[in-house]
């Protein structure tokens, strides 16, 4: 079983997360951030991961920090359950549609950091979230959680149904990447040896 256990803490967060990759979707979340607390539990049931989440954050001020470092601190429980990254099959995809929008999600658990979120989301704000936030969560991700991860929309005008699109697209994605490879579960997928 592939576990982690995370505590961030800076002068405007402190997150407690803790991660089972082979979940079965349960999930706890108090972020502060109620669209995010949404999203993050439509990521666990989507990608099958047992998920606790725990921020408390300078929300007074604006949802900026705690969405990212709840990015960053999630990409760093991913990296610290994977460990060497042994057996797994390395890449994930997934094309998602959610109502008229349709996300195409790909990554690549490489050791290396890059986004590409082209997710052109119309209104700035759903509720009292700000959308630009969106690509600030997967930044943090993939700078803890070294990977390349594009997720682009194909279609869809709905800001909601963009970023809920995304998250399970993202979750889907990241299951099929962490997922064993029964054909090389004692070897890590790279010809250098290490990701």
């Amino acid at each position: 079983m592939r576990c982690a256990v995370v505590k961030r803490t800076t002068k405007e967060t402190d997150i407690d997360i803790a991660l089972t990759i082979e979940g079965a979707g349960k999930s706890t979340i108090d972020t502060g951030v109620p669209f995010l607390d949404h999203m993050l539990t439509l990521f666990a049931s989507h990608g099958c991961f047992d998920l606790e989440v725990k921020c408390r954050g300078d929300v007074e001020v604006d949802y900026h920090h705690s969405v990212e470092d709840i990015g960053i601190a999630l990409g760093d429980a991913f990296s610290k359950a994977l460990g060497d990254k042994r057996g797994i099959k390395r890449y994930g995809d997934t094309i998602l549609p959610m109502d008229e929008s349709l996300i195409l999600t790909a990554i690549d658990l490489s050791g290396r950091t890059y986004l590409s979120c082209c997710l052109r989301i119309p209104a700035e704000r759903v509720g009292d979230f700000d959308t630009e936030l969106v690509s600030e969560f997967f930044w943090g991700f993939v700078r803890s959680c070294p990977s390349s991860l594009h997720i682009k929309k194909l279609s869809g005008k709905n800001s909601h149904h963009i970023i809920e699109g995304a998250f399970k697209s993202f979750a889907r994605t990241m299951r099929e990447a962490c997922s064993i490879d029964e054909t090389r579960k004692d070897s890590v997928p790279s010809t250098k040896g290490v990701l």
